[in-house]
């Protein structure tokens, strides 16, 4: 990616809360997409940009992750913006911000913001519930 994302001008990785240190994941990323840091494939992470090719396959992987988070681990689960789908329906997912939130508060996971990954990609960040926290 050469151009911040969104139309802060803030660098994706600060937007996403990586910092120096961080273990950070990226899952199902369409073909070209890259995130400016090092990258680590294993659990546990504090960061992860997760890209589902579909709502059955975040329903089944939301376990998964879940259980590799940190206790203030930052998932954020992507979806195609709807600019983005009328130029390239390809993209649809049948994921949207609604969809993830529908699945994921029932698993101790809440959603505490939003961000522009870049024109195409829209994400929503889960964090475990506090109270939930280990």
């Amino acid at each position: 990616m050469s151009t911040p994302a969104g139309y802060s001008g803030t660098p994706l990785p600060r937007k996403l809360g990586i910092r120096e240190g961080s273990v950070v994941r990226l899952v199902g990323a369409p073909d070209g997409f890259e995130l400016p840091v090092p990258l680590d494939a294993g659990p546990p992470f504090d960061v992860a940009l997760w890209f589902p090719a579909d709502r059955a396959a975040f329903e089944a992987g939301l376990a998964d992750l879940r259980a590799a988070m940190t206790p203030a681990a930052g998932l954020w689960v992507c979806w195609p913006k709807k600019a983005a789908l009328r130029t390239r329906p390809e993209l649809a997912t049948g994921v949207d911000e609604d969809v993830i939130r529908a699945v994921a508060l029932p698993t101790g996971l809440v959603d505490n913001k939003v961000c522009a990954v870049d024109a195409t990609w829209s994400a929503l960040r889960l964090v475990i519930r506090r109270e939930l926290r280990g």
